[in-house]
């Protein structure tokens, strides 16, 4: 397993996030987080993903129908507030799917192959601005599971991950991540 993760970093290029953006540090760290969780036998759940992408697909041809229908503004007028209306549901059902399901999530997953006692992951990572506080929670993707887990969490700095030059030190951030990992494993273990 350590000369699969040495491959792996050696293989790519160094992740370098500047330290004075908050948001680059944090896509960094969730983007290794991803690879992390997938390389640990959790499949990507993209459902949701492909739903928010249907809406999107719904909400343009909606507004393209409006844009270019046949006739002039008079004429067409309650066709365009048919479509206005349609427009504003739309946009509010995806605002809805992201602001009660998705929330700070930046995964998904399905349960790993062969298993049959555990649920999928929802991996949620916060970073509050002006705050040097990374936080990641791992819970299960159906909480009303019988299998469901209690979610496990850390908060660290993330001065530990990253250099002076804003490159990630991914042995440090993988092995806090896959303890992680373990320890909601462990969850599993100790309360059965």
């Amino acid at each position: 397993m350590e000369a699969k993760k040495g491959e792996i970093a050696s293989n790519k290029n160094p992740k370098k996030a500047n330290l004075l953006d908050h948001h680059s540090i944090k896509h960094i760290l969730d983007e290794s987080v991803t690879e992390i969780v997938k390389s640990k036998g959790y499949p990507e759940d993209v459902r949701m993903s492909n739903i928010r992408l249907l809406i999107g697909t719904i909400i343009i041809i909606i507004a393209l129908f409006a844009q270019f229908y046949n006739k002039k503004f008079p004429e067409n007028r309650n066709f365009l507030i048919g479509c206005i209306i349609l427009y504003i549901v739309f946009n509010g059902i995806l605002q809805l799917i992201i602001y009660i399901k998705e929330k700070n999530a930046i995964l998904f997953t399905y349960p790993p192959t062969r298993s049959f006692h555990t649920t999928g992951l929802v991996i949620t990572s916060k970073l509050p601005r002006f705050s040097d506080k990374y936080t990641l929670i791992i819970a299960s993707a159906d909480p009303k599971s019988i299998s469901a887990k209690p979610p496990v969490e850390f908060t660290k700095s993330v001065t530990q991950w990253f250099t002076k030059e804003g490159v990630l030190v991914e042995g440090l951030f993988w092995k806090d991540v896959e303890d992680l990992i373990n320890k909601y494993a462990e969850e599993t273990k100790k309360s059965k």
